[in-house]
């Protein structure tokens, strides 16, 4: 088994977006997410893991975040030392009512 660390990064967020989606025959830990208020003026951000794994018995898209404030020019750490582990095509997405940057470390397990 391989552990790679990765940065996965979007920018201008305005719709929600998928950030990041577990590949095949692999195990994803986040580590950590940031998301950036690109704009002078408060934004909400909501981000959401979609689990859709079939050896679990419950899945479901929930919400990590919802509609939280981000003042303008400012960033928000979600993880606060927190890990989740995602696997095989999950999915982390992130929505901004205004231009929000995305910046998320994971190790994928191969």
């Amino acid at each position: 088994m391989a552990n790679t660390f990765k940065l996965k990064t979007k920018a201008a967020v305005t719709t929600l977006a998928t950030v990041y989606t577990v590949p095949s025959s692999t195990t994803a830990i986040v580590l950590g997410l940031m998301v950036g208020n690109t704009t002078g003026s408060a934004v909400t951000s909501t981000v959401t893991v979609d689990s859709n794994t079939a050896d679990t018995e419950t899945n479901a898209a929930v919400e990590l975040l919802t509609t939280t404030q981000i003042p303008g020019y400012s960033s928000l750490e979600v993880m606060a030392g927190n890990k989740i582990v995602l696997q095989t095509t999950d999915m982390l997405k992130v929505y901004g009512s205004g231009a929000v940057d995305v910046a998320l470390s994971i190790m994928e397990i191969t």
